[in-house]
């Protein structure tokens, strides 16, 4: 957990003051107990540490509350569930730790969100793009910024590593204090719809928030597609933002713009109606110039090197909040050529091969159909795709996600992806059910046997696509991650073919 150099101190009278809780000390004794930082997580938990214990989907946080005190904590937040566990420490019990945890980490680091132009970015698909591409432009810019996401975390041009797309709130909040202690000017960040009905972001606050798209992911957590929607919708709310980029294109989006009640800026790849939107995309083979029309008929002549029509589309959606937070057009348009892709994200694995090879994270229907889409447009040959399912996830998706790989690819190969504590075989056949695959297609297990083969079919001009894993450098079975790199596994299996 990154925390500022300068250290916080508040009573716990004074964080008692913040929250609706109840506690059995008295007055003088709250006064007396220093709070020095906050920590969800026992193995974070540094000296004079408020531990917030929440319940999780298997077990109480408030039972690791005896490692967290041989750390240092001083006392715990959690609720009656999580009281009945704890000895040897005052308790804070409050109906929703979590949500208590959120606005009392923003409070306790001085609302840091509040003194950078923050920026969050939700939806399905192309979050970590958006998110990389605009921290690529802040950045050129000569503007020290923050980012936060699936792939990584960076504090300026600091790279660390990242355990999940959005952190819990006081590592969150923690977090961005250090980045402003580091005189960042912005921070961009990713914001999923769990950390949204998980409270991670509650006491946070973004100058702007922007909306990619919505399409079926995470069932298993939200129950249905409106009850996801409604989860994403909650972050375009003056409570979290002043206003928003809305991509229109996505009919999610046509109805959040339509309905938020913060002042929107439309974004579309095709309708000019849109705030902000495309009046020309020339696709080259290894450039496409580009023309985009931004608020108050701004415009902007470049060319970038980002494939697929999605692309276009996260590119628009930074280009529109880069130039809202006050960087020249005229200075983006010269930045344009020069920005990448985030890692994983059609990532390309080139070792001097006679074929086009491929990585990225699609793991939704959406996303498979959209990459896919992307990686036909770069052939007149054959797409050969591989994919797996993860396990322990949103089991509906899995038969939409293999019929898109039998319907855009040219030759399927099925594997598995994470298949965590599910059996590959068992999740394989849902991914395959109904599907009639026949030579050269093939279902295959072993991952890396599966890339191994659609290397090994690969002809000149080709297209092989690994999809699901992207940046991922291990793959869990049965609770166990093992090394594996995608992007190294294709990079051997090419080198063995030559």
């Amino acid at each position: 957990m990154i925390r500022p150099l300068t250290q916080s101190q508040r009573t716990l009278s004074s964080v008692l003051s913040i929250l609706s809780a109840s506690t059995e000390l008295s007055g003088s004794d709250l006064e007396k107990i220093a709070v020095t930082g906050i920590s969800s997580s026992s193995n974070d938990v540094e000296p004079g540490d408020l531990f917030c214990a929440f319940a999780g989907a298997k077990v109480h946080g408030a039972t690791f509350a005896e490692d967290a005190i041989k750390s240092g904590a001083v006392a715990v937040l959690t609720d009656d569930e999580g009281a009945k566990l704890i000895k040897g420490l005052p308790v804070l019990i409050v109906a929703n730790p979590r949500k208590s945890a959120g606005i009392l980490s923003s409070w306790f680091y001085g609302e840091p969100m509040r003194d950078l132009f923050s920026i969050g970015i939700t939806g399905t698909n192309g979050k970590t793009t958006v998110s990389t591409l605009c921290h690529q432009i802040f950045q050129s810019a000569g503007q020290e910024s923050g980012l936060i996401g699936t792939v990584e975390t960076r504090i300026g041009s600091e790279v660390l590593t990242s355990t999940r797309t959005t952190p819990e709130s006081a590592e969150l909040q923690s977090l961005v204090a250090t980045m402003r202690e580091r005189h960042c000017r912005n921070l961009v960040m990713e914001v999923s719809s769990h950390a949204i009905s998980l409270e991670r972001v509650r006491g946070s606050y973004f100058a702007a928030v922007g909306f990619t798209n919505l399409s079926q992911d995470h069932l298993d957590f939200h129950g249905s597609m409106d009850e996801y929607f409604a989860a994403k919708s909650k972050l375009f709310t003056y409570e979290y933002a002043d206003h928003a980029f809305i991509n229109i294109d996505d009919s999610y989006g046509q109805i959040l713009a339509a309905n938020t009640e913060l002042p929107v800026q439309t974004l579309s790849r095709f309708n000019e109606d849109a705030t902000w939107h495309y009046t020309r995309i020339e696709e080259g083979i290894h450039y496409s110039d580009i023309s985009i029309r931004g608020v108050g008929g701004v415009l902007i002549d470049s060319r970038t090197s980002l494939r697929g029509g999605f692309n276009f589309d996260n590119l628009l959606m930074a280009v529109a909040i880069c130039v809202d937070s006050g960087i020249d057009p005229i200075d983006i348009a010269t930045l344009i050529p020069h920005l990448v892709g985030a890692v994983g994200r059609l990532e390309p694995v080139s070792l001097g091969q006679n074929f086009t090879a491929l990585v990225d994270y699609a793991h939704s229907p959406d996303a498979v159909a959209r990459v896919l889409a992307a990686a036909r447009e770069m052939t007149d040959k054959k797409v050969i795709g591989v994919l797996g399912c993860g396990g322990d996830r949103d089991s509906s998706k899995r038969s939409a996600m293999g019929q898109e790989l039998s319907l855009r690819s040219d030759i399927s190969i099925f594997t598995s992806d994470n298949p965590r504590s599910e059996n590959p075989k068992t999740i394989l056949e849902q991914m395959t059910h109904g599907l009639k695959i026949s030579e050269p297609s093939a279902i295959v297990q072993d991952r890396a046997e599966a890339i191994k083969l659609a290397v090994n079919l690969a002809q000149p001009g080709d297209v092989v696509i690994v999809l699901g894993k992207g940046h991922e450098r291990g793959q869990e079975i049965a609770g166990v991650v093992h090394p594996f790199d995608d992007r190294l596994v294709l990079a051997h299996a090419i080198e063995a073919k030559k």
